[in-house]
């Protein structure tokens, strides 16, 4: 396990940014496939690509990408789809061929079947080479929620009280918040080859030490972390002092 410790959320979007583009450089051929997470965390790492991609240091071509989950009941031009999310915070702004991005539809009519497919694209795509994720108050990845089998693969949940909760911001009312969603499975995201988990703020410091340090198991689902071949945690120093015992590259604080 790697753990990059940086000072603020824009340096953890330079880092992982970094990162992408080095396992990318190692891609020899056929399409670059990102794995993409939602919400405020991965924003920086998003506006760092742009960037790079303004500057000529980073290309739309030869990349594909399969986003972790999307809400059920939400079409993609609803504000609040994670399509549109998408679409507003990366998509659009680095020019990618919108037919080579994949985000779960939330519409499907069958949503077994639909899932069998999405795990069915990404294995024809060759797999994920470098999958973001960020990390619920309750250690969700993806809509992963405590008690989803480790072994799981894209399938529909049932969002739990506090995620509900935890996004309720984004909506108008409580009511209007979706209570289920399609996700990548914790088996799926485990046969990426390089899981990516970036966080951010001290209200994540304690998931944060129960997912590296803690036991693997279902209640905290990112914990499942430790069994990857190659996960990159890159945190800000607020998301980590909470006595973290491993060897930081950058030391976070001076009680660590």
């Amino acid at each position: 396990m790697r753990i990059i410790v940086v000072d603020t959320p824009e340096q953890m979007g330079k880092v992982a940014a970094e990162i992408v583009l080095a396992e990318r450089a190692k891609k020899a051929k056929g399409d670059f496939v990102l794995g993409l997470a939602t919400g405020s965390t991965p924003i920086p790492l998003y506006k760092e690509l742009i960037r790079l991609k303004e500057e000529g240091k980073f290309s739309p071509k030869k990349l594909m990408s399969f986003n972790l989950d999307e809400y059920v009941g939400l079409p993609p031009s609803h504000d609040q789809s994670y399509r549109y999310f998408m679409n507003q915070q990366l998509f659009d702004e680095l020019g990618i061929d919108k037919k080579k991005t994949f985000v779960p539809d939330g519409m499907a009519k069958d949503i077994e079947a639909f899932c069998a497919d999405y795990e069915a694209k990404m294995k024809a795509a060759g797999g994920v080479d470098v999958q973001v994720l960020g990390i619920g108050r309750n250690g969700h990845v993806g809509f992963n929620e405590p008690g989803t089998s480790l072994a799981s693969r894209t399938h529909k949940v049932k969002l739990t009280a506090d995620t509900i909760d935890a996004n309720a911001r984004f909506f108008a009312k409580a009511s209007d918040v979706p209570t289920e969603a399609i996700t990548m499975g914790v088996g799926t995201i485990l046969e990426s080859k390089v899981a990516l988990l970036l966080a951010s703020g001290a209200n994540k410091a304690d998931v944060i030490l129960k997912a590296i340090e803690g036991p693997v198991t279902a209640a905290v689902p990112a914990s499942a972390l430790q069994l990857h071949p190659k996960p990159i945690f890159v945190l800000t120093r607020d998301a980590c002092c909470k006595g973290l015992s491993f060897h930081y590259e950058k030391k976070c604080c001076s009680c660590c």
